[in-house]
Formats: C-alpha cells, structure tokens, sequence
C-alpha cells in the first residue's frame, strides 16, 4: 500500500490539474483499483492540496515552454588594464531548447542606461535574441531594473522571477556560466577588454556553437552539420585560444 500511495503522489505532483477522479483512473490502468477516498488521504498526508489549488510544478512549466523560455544572468571577470585590475561585467542570455547563446553586452559599469540599450537590442523585431521568446527567467538583481523589466514586457516578453536564493531555478544559465569559466576564463590572464572579447568571441560563437557537445542536447553540438559526415579515417584536432579549446573531427 505504501507504494501505492507514493505513486498517487508522484501523479499528483506531476500534474497539477488531475483531480481525485482523473488519478483513480491513471490508477486503474495500472491494475489498481483505488477508492476516491484513499487518494485523498494520500495526497493530504503528503501535504498536497486539491487540484484547483495545486500550482503547476516549475519543473513541468519549464519542459512545457521550453522552445518559449530563455535565461539570463551576469558573470563577472577580471581584467588586467593600465588602471590595475578591473571587474567587468558579462550579461548573456540563453534559450533552453536549443542552449544558444548569446553575449547581450559587457561593461564596467551595468547602470540603468546600460540596462535599457540592452532590453532594446534584446527586442528587436528584426534581429533580438527575444524576438521570438515568451518568457526570460532572471534573479533578483538590482541590476535587472525596473526599466529594462518594463522594455521587456512592452515586447510581449514575461520577466520570470526565481525565487530567493533558488539558484537551481536557473539552472541552465548557471551551468553555462562554470563551463565558460571552467574551460576558458579562468585558465587566461585577461589584458584589456579587447582581449576579453576575444575570448568570449571565441567561446561563444564558435566552440560552445559549432564545436563542444552538450550533454543537455545527448552530446550533440548547438549548431549541428547540416552536410553530410565526414568518413575519414584522419582524425585532426580544431584549436582555440592557443590550443585552450580543443575539438575533434574527422578530415573529409
């Protein structure tokens, strides 16, 4: 019985609009027959509220609109210049379905101002990364202002808070910013902006696009091959950075 009720709670959990109903007869076509009653029970003991008042989970909202959701968030890196060490500010933004991304601006200084050119560029009907997005999951950074919010929305995009110290409630953002830091930024020593741009350059838009493959994507790379495979058998590898970002391929 125990695994029964685990089960009507897994369901419950999984699907926030079935009812006592809609799971008794989920239940049945898996062999069991189950009182209305005895789902109740199950799912009060276990502190779930009836349907009606069941929110949808965060883990079904994001596979659901996965193609819709994009992410965003800072990093910050440390660059050596005529003034000493000086940390800039890197803004980029992601897209779940597919983890493209892109490099929305970097700056010493990510005011209002700054903020605000970014929700525009980010926007824009011809070439915005969010043109064709619903929906941006963002912290609760000061930083994200109140402008750059309502520049959003104004585009018909819906600024997504997580919540307090819930990090894994952008969990795909992070996990791109310790791969660019893992793999690249913190095995260089950064001279000037100029050459940080480099490096993202050569990160971003060719080896995180074109060359590393993503576990999130079954070990395929963003931006698949559209020709057909190369058969060699040489197999020669493709360097970035001075043989820091390394790829393998075989030669046609």
């Amino acid at each position: 019985m125990k695994t029964i009720r685990e089960l009507i709670v897994r369901m419950a959990k999984d699907n926030a609009r079935w009812g006592y109903c809609r799971i008794q007869g989920e239940m049945k076509k898996l062999g069991h027959n189950v009182a209305k009653s005895t789902i109740g029970k199950a799912l009060k003991d276990g502190g779930i509220p009836p349907s009606p008042q069941r929110p949808t989970s965060w883990r079904t909202f994001l596979k659901a609109h996965a193609g819709v959701i994009a992410a965003t968030d800072f990093f910050t890196v440390d660059v050596w210049t005529a003034r000493g060490l000086v940390t800039h500010y890197v803004l980029f933004v992601i897209h779940h379905a597919s983890r493209l991304v892109e490099i929305a601006g970097v700056t010493t200084n990510p005011d209002a101002a700054f903020m605000a050119q970014v929700a525009r560029n980010l926007t824009d009907p011809g070439e915005g990364f969010l043109r064709d997005k619903r929906f941006l999951i963002l912290d609760r950074d000061t930083k994200f202002t109140v402008q750059f919010r309502r520049i959003l929305e104004e585009a018909g995009v819906t600024v997504v808070n997580t919540a307090v110290q819930a990090p894994n409630m952008n969990s795909i953002a992070e996990r791109f910013v310790q791969s660019i830091k893992r793999e690249c930024l913190e095995r260089l020593i950064l001279f000037g902006a100029d050459h940080l741009q480099h490096a993202l350059m050569e990160f971003v838009a060719h080896h995180y696009r074109l060359e590393r493959p993503h576990q999130g994507l079954g070990n395929c790379v963003v931006t698949a091959s559209t020709t057909e495979k190369p058969t060699g058998d040489v197999v020669v590898a493709d360097e970035r950075l001075g043989g820091l970002l390394r790829s393998y391929r075989r030669t046609a």
